[in-house]
């Protein structure tokens, strides 16, 4: 659990480069930092569970479900769907590995879609509205509704279905309107994600800050060039 108070450090999609990792985060002390990881820690790279890992034991750290997390959940439990999971550069070691690690299986069940800051800040993995479809008619509270029902979800396991919904193209960066109404419904000030690369040197920001992607392209083994690690990993801006 992060302790409060501390400036906030967002992690976009790792995707199995753990030395990368460790060099992003090594201007940034556990101890004097809350780092959120938006999910996408697995696949592409060789050492995705490495990455769970150390996110999991990093101090004062919260991390999201990515949809990678759900597909390697899928494979986990149904056979059938590992083809997909190494179609979309997912590993059988990395899939052996947590196999044999039920309490980073429960520790990854327990993981949420989405987290709201104290300053109103929503963190998600996809910059996307779809997580809405995991919502009823009417709701008062819907981050934590999607929290609920995406656990619910993958309990079932459903995971399909789950990757469906955090996969979708993101949105916010060309729909304002769009990504007004989701701010509204979620009761939000601003949200961050990752998912899809927008290729800067920085974290994207888009309608006055209102939408921040932190996916950079940090993983060597996903993109042809590699990206500055400021591209993927840096401290939340204020708004």
């Amino acid at each position: 659990m992060a302790a409060l108070g501390l400036p906030v450090l967002i992690v976009g999609d790792v995707h199995g480069d753990l030395e990368r990792l460790f060099a992003a985060l090594k201007p940034y002390p556990a101890d004097r930092w809350r780092t959120v990881f938006l999910g996408d820690l697995v696949d592409y790279g060789m050492f995705g569970v490495g990455c769970l890992r150390y996110a999991r034991d990093r101090k004062n750290s919260e991390v999201l479900l990515g949809n990678h997390e759900v597909a390697m959940l899928g494979a986990l439990r149904d056979s059938s769907r590992v083809g997909f999971y190494i179609s979309i550069g997912g590993h059988q070691h990395d899939l052996d590995a947590l196999r044999q690690d039920e309490p980073l299986q429960t520790w990854m069940m327990a993981r949420p879609l989405m987290l709201k800051l104290e300053d109103g800040t929503l963190c998600q993995h996809c910059g996307n509205d779809d997580y809405r479809l995991l919502l009823p008619e009417e709701t008062s509270e819907s981050v934590g509704t999607i929290n609920t029902n995406g656990r619910l979800v993958l309990e079932a396991g459903d995971t399909h279905l789950l990757w469906e919904v955090m996969s979708g193209k993101g949105i916010f960066a060309t729909q304002p309107d769009r990504l007004d109404r989701w701010l509204e419904l979620t009761g939000s000030r601003r949200v961050v994600f990752g998912h899809t690369p927008h290729h800067g040197p920085r974290p994207a920001l888009y309608h006055d800050g209102k939408a921040i992607n932190y996916d950079g392209g940090l993983s060597r083994s996903h993109y042809r060039r590699a990206a500055p690690l400021a591209a993927s990993v840096g401290p939340l801006p204020p708004y």
